[in-house]
């Protein structure tokens, strides 16, 4: 089953510029909101609770797609390795739950707790987090940045470039992002298409 599993993902993998959106506009610099999104713990959580935070990791997924599935320990690597210096990485779900019941937030809290998360996994009911960052799949990651009092995007698209295979992975987006920046260069790759389900907006 597994096999099926993987040589699926891999189909979708070759399928992947079909899946892709239509619209690929860059929005490096773009400001982005703070939130208040629940917590899988029950708490209410928000970038102003990182006061020491230099920037953000934030990931839009869900329980549902079978790409976010791929991605779950490799979210729990990147906050344990950037969480010390400064970075935390937040998860967000801003999945129809009309349409996908798995994507609940008592669901979210079952995965939370299955997948050991080691990381906040926010519910945004009303999508609007979404909306304000331009999340259009799961998953979709974004590296934000604290410039002058105020959080600007610097990298948004995929985790890396091979979600199916993790040994193979040559590019990881994220962290070449988080890296020049924390040495005070430039993001070498500031935007990729996200390959994944698509968002549901209500």
């Amino acid at each position: 089953m597994k096999n099926v599993f993987i040589t699926g993902l891999k189909l979708l993998a070759l399928l992947a510029p079909l899946l892709w959106c239509t619209s690929f506009s860059v929005v490096e610099n773009k400001t982005v909101h703070d939130f208040r999104l629940r917590n899988v713990d029950g708490k209410w959580t928000s970038l102003h609770d990182y006061p020491d935070a230099k920037g953000f990791i934030i990931v839009f997924t869900c329980n549902h797609c079978p790409f976010a599935k791929l991605y779950p320990a490799r979210l729990n690597e990147l906050n344990q390795k950037y969480l010390p210096l400064g970075i935390p990485l937040i998860a967000i779900s801003s999945s129809d739950t009309v349409s996908y019941e798995e994507d609940s937030w008592e669901k979210m809290v079952e995965k939370a707790q299955k997948e050991h998360f080691s990381f906040p996994y926010l519910f945004d009911a009303d999508q609007h987090t979404a909306k304000d960052f331009g999340a259009q799949r799961t998953p979709h990651a974004f590296v934000i940045w604290k410039e002058a009092g105020v959080y600007k995007i610097k990298y948004n698209g995929a985790v890396d470039d091979n979600g199916a295979e993790p040994q193979s992975v040559k590019k990881h987006y994220i962290s070449e992002a988080v890296d020049a920046l924390l040495q005070g260069l430039e993001v070498p790759v500031k935007e990729t298409r996200s390959i994944g389900c698509q968002i549901n907006f209500r």
